[in-house]
This record gives structure tokens, sequence and C-alpha cells, in this order.
């Protein structure tokens, strides 16, 4: 007792906030907050990037012009400040953070198959149709009206990119629908309509509509053909009767789905609506949601057909045919998200590091950093370079039947399918790390992006898939290398290394088997995207870009350009800020 008193005594004439270690001489001691309780202040940490311009893109800007669609600049920019502002980026976090929920039952026990999402969802849906990023173009006369909707798509993936699921395949309906006209005449005005109106009912009582596709089954996955779904005929006309399990459909809120499944005839391709034009559901039973590694706003299923009604798109066996006009146009998609995604992250990346320090300089600052950073953007242009090439090649094949466009675009896209979509895990990966551990916290949003990034390379065909699907159309499609090379050959002798590779890649053609495919489409894509660069980029970035992608003198990392390269110039374009 005695002890304890004399230490209060002693403490009565210790100054506020001293402890006994504070005893040290004042040179021993370390730095004292201001009162008692307060905390540190916090420095050297970047503000929130919000709100930004997401359509602030030199590269996406001349695309859209060059490529047929400089009318659209003014909405593409309206949608670009809106994708970029703190209230989008709010509703793409919280779609990805409270993902959807299946409801197989009423509460009486009534099989309903129902799928729920936060409301935050349905603001980036009603955003994207109204916008147009689903079926409008098929529906809009001016020339470039596809290339506009690509361009939307590249700045609207700056927010959630589940979302875009349903709306490209609402977009890729459309074409393969057409081979059924009494069908397409029915569902065509609603799936181009820039309404959202989602729950169930019966389609032709709403003022718009989403589409989605059933292909892959559990026992073949992209060899569609091993397909057990069966299709019985009824005696009406047209109508079948659907029995099976489709493995993984996305988007079962749609309201009808293009399915592929084996009738009399072979494997074809039907219109299954998820509400029967009387009003009574359909049999579409939603077995369980997918547990997905990304991708996690939107739903993906496992239905389940017994009895389902559905009606014949084309003729019979002829299911592939008919489908592969969605497939064209969903592969164009993956090639945009995953540009969109590249762009978003450096975007991330190159506000970081103008507001972080390190070393005594900003990270923007620092000669290696800078090094990554033009690396990264000389990606995200030949990115986004190549996909509004292909938006403008499928515009004018559509539109005008341009046959040498038509030609391009089903090897191209393929080929942009395979590489830009390869790109995207690595590139985001960089970014990334550009944040530092920052950047590995779900708080800033970069896992996210991360988690997003291999399925553009899975869905619609797996690497091997577009990459054997390339020397299929090669080899069987003489028109598509004759369209090739002719793409090519806009860029002879502007750069020695482009015309080697160019060089490389005719004599090697001819010697490409399965097993090499991977090199050979590989190689394409390089020259292509070089040669776009070339044609249209400013010299600092197709000199660059051919340096290390074609000419040796890159490494396999990002970050590695030699020490010719005009980092100022390539930085001064795809992030102003950082030059």
């Amino acid at each position: 007792m005695a002890s304890t008193l004399a230490h209060e005594q002693q403490d009565q004439g210790r100054p506020a906030g001293r402890t006994p270690q504070d005893r040290r001489p004042a040179a021993e001691r370390p730095p004292q907050p201001a009162g008692q309780y307060a905390t540190h202040d916090v420095t050297n940490q970047p503000p929130p990037l919000s709100p930004y311009d997401a359509s602030e893109d030199t590269a996406l800007l001349e695309g859209l012009r060059r490529e047929g669609a400089g009318w659209a600049e003014e909405d593409v920019r309206r949608l670009g400040r809106l994708a970029g502002s703190a209230q989008a980026q709010e509703w793409a976090e919280q779609a990805d953070r409270n993902g959807p929920e299946l409801r197989t039952h009423d509460r009486y026990g009534h099989r309903i198959d129902e799928v729920d999402f936060h409301p935050s969802w349905h603001h980036l849906m009603r955003a994207s149709v109204a916008e147009g990023l689903a079926g409008a173009p098929w529906a809009d006369a001016r020339t470039g009206a596809h290339v506009a909707r690509t361009a939307g798509g590249l700045v609207w993936g700056h927010t959630d990119a589940g979302h875009g699921c349903p709306t490209s395949m609402t977009y890729a309906a459309v074409p393969a629908l057409r081979a059924q006209p009494d069908l397409a005449a029915v569902y065509e005005p609603l799936l181009t309509s820039r309404v959202y109106e989602p729950g169930l009912r019966a389609p032709t009582e709403k003022q718009g509509l989403l589409a989605g596709m059933g292909m892959t089954e559990k026992q073949g996955g992209s060899d569609v053909r091993t397909n057990t779904t069966a299709a019985a005929p009824t005696a009406e006309p047209g109508v079948y009767t659907l029995r099976g399990h489709k493995w993984f459909t996305s988007a079962p809120m749609c309201d009808v789905f293009l399915v592929l499944a084996q009738a009399p005839g072979g494997l074809s391709c039907f219109l299954v609506p998820r509400v029967l034009p009387d009003g009574s559901r359909n049999a579409f039973r939603i077995q369980r949601l997918k547990d997905k590694l990304g991708n996690r706003s939107n739903a993906s299923c496992e239905p389940e057909f017994d009895g389902t009604v559905a009606w014949l798109v084309g003729a019979e066996g002829r299911g592939v045919k008919t489908i592969i006009e969605m497939v064209n146009c969903t592969r164009l998609d993956c090639v945009m998200m995953s540009a969109a995604l590249m762009r978003k992250t450096l975007v991330e990346a190159g506000h970081h590091t103008l507001h972080r320090r390190a070393f005594g300089a900003r990270l923007a600052d620092q000669p290696l950093m800078r090094n990554v950073l033009a690396d990264l953007a000389l990606e995200s242009e030949a990115a986004t370079t190549l996909t509004l090439r292909l938006a403008g090649a499928a515009d004018r094949a559509v539109r005008g039947g341009d046959q040498q466009e038509t030609a391009f675009r089903r090897i191209a896209t393929a080929v942009g399918k395979y590489w830009v979509t390869k790109r995207g895990p690595a590139f985001t990966a960089e970014a990334l790390e550009c944040l530092g551990g920052n950047g590995y916290v779900e708080e800033s949003g970069m896992p996210r992006h991360y988690r997003e990034a291999p399925l553009l390379s899975i869905w619609e065909g797996s690497g091997n898939v577009n990459a054997l699907d390339v020397l299929r159309a090669l080899g069987r499609e003489p028109g598509a290398a004759e369209a090739l090379f002719a793409e090519l050959a806009l860029a002879r002798g502007a750069d020695t290394r482009l015309d080697a590779a160019v060089t490389r890649l005719r004599d090697g053609l001819g010697a490409a088997s399965p097993f090499g495919a991977r090199r050979v489409v590989e190689l394409t894509a390089l020259v292509l995207q070089a040669s776009l660069l070339v044609r249209h980029a400013p010299s600092a970035v197709a000199d660059a870009f051919c340096a290390t992608r074609l000419g040796g003198e890159g490494g396999h990392a990002f970050g590695t350009l030699p020490d010719t390269a005009d980092v100022d110039t390539i930085l001064g374009r795809a992030l102003p800020g950082t030059a």
C-alpha cells in the first residue's frame, strides 16, 4: 500500500501523457502525438481516383473516329464520365461484394428458379442497356454503330465486368436468331430495345429482353457435338421439347436462351424462353449457381431441362453453324472486355504512382517504374487499337456485306480473342504490383480485376480452342489468309522488323500444325497489332512495340523496354500526368 501511494505521489508531478518509459533522454524518446489520444496523420497515400473520365484515352478516341463512328464521340465521353463517377464505381464494388442468390422454390414449395440481385446490379444493367451496349446496334442504321457500341464497352468496362455477360449475349443473339425469320420478327425488336426490364414475364409483354446461351455440358465442354440434351419434335411445326442438363449457362435471369440439343436430324439450335407465351413458367430448373473465381456479380448456373418447350432456330443438324454467329460476336466482346480491363488497371497504376513517393521521389518519376508503366501502356494501346479494328470489320461485314472485311473479321477476331485475353492476367498482375501491398487488399479493387482477367480467355473457347480455330480458318477458308495478309500489306515498308516478322509468318503457315498452333497465332497477333500501330500510332509507340514484341529487344516481363524507348512520349499519350 505504501509503495502504491509512493508511485501515485511521484506521478502527480509527471506531465500529462508521460509514462515511465519517458524517463529516457529526450533524444532517445520517439516522437509524441499532439495529445494523449491523438493518432498518426495519414501521409503518402493517394487520394481516391474517382471521379475520373474513363474515356480520356487517346488511342480509343482516335480508333473510334478512324473506324467510322466519330459521330458517337460525345456519347462515349459522357459514358466515360459516368463510368468513372464515384457512384458507378460504388455500384461495381457493391454488385461484386453482394453476389446473386438462387431461390429454387417459393414459401409454399412451388418451383420458381429465380435469381435475386443486389440493387447495384440493376443500376449497372439499366445504364448499360440504355446506352446501347446490348442489342441496340442491330437496329441502328448509322455506319459505325457496332464500333460505337464497342467503344462504349471499352469505357463502361471500367465498372463491373460481370454485368457485361448478359448484355454481350443479348447483342450476339440477334444475328443467330435471324436464321429463323419468324422468330426474329417477334423477338428482335425486344432484344434491340434500350429498355431494361427485369423480372420473369411473358416476353412479348415486356419492353425489352435479355438473351443467354446454353452450349456446354458436363461430359464435353467445348466439344459441343458430344451434347446429350435431346430435342423431341411435337405435333406443332418448329416446336420441340428438351430433356437434358447444361453445365455452364451464364445469366439465368435472361428472358430467352439459345441452346444446343440433339434433334432427330443432328445437333440443332433452339430458342428457349423462361416464360411461355401464355404466361406459364417453362421448365428451366436451376440446379445450382457456380462458385466462380471472379465474375461474381453475374450468375452462372446448371439448368436442367425436362419437357422444356423450345423453338427450332435454323435447320436441324445445323446448330453449330447457326450459333457460331453468336460466338463470333461474343469473342469480339472478350477482346473488348480484356482491353477495357487493361486500361482500367493501367489508369489505377498510373494514379497511384503519381501520388505515392518512395526513395525521395514520386513513384511515377522513378526510372524503372516509368519503364513498367510505359510497357503496360504499349500493351494497352495495342489491345484497344486491335479491338476497334475488329469492331470496324464487324460493322462493315454485317452492314454492307463487305466480303474482304467478312474474311478479315473471321480470322482476326479469333486471333485477337486468343492473344489479347491471354495477355490480360499478366497485365493485371503487373498493374496490381505497381500499387504494392496496397493493391493486394480488396479495398483497392485490384484483386477483383485480377480475378476477372482469366475468364475472358476461357469464355467462348479457351486458348487451345481459339488457336486451333485460327488454323482451321487458314486451312479451310482461303479468303481468310488473303484478307489477313492484305491487311498486313498496308504497313509494308514502314518498319523492317515488322516486314521480317510478316515474312516469318507467311513462311511458317505452310508448316503449321496443331502442336505449334499457339506459336503461329501469337506471331499473327503481334504482327497484326504492330501493323496497326505502325500505321496509326505515334512513331514512339510503334517503334517501341516493334522493338520489344518483334525485334527481340524486350524481355519476358513487363518493364523491360530498351534504353532507346521514348518513354516520355509513350507515357504522355497514355497517362498524361506521368509525362
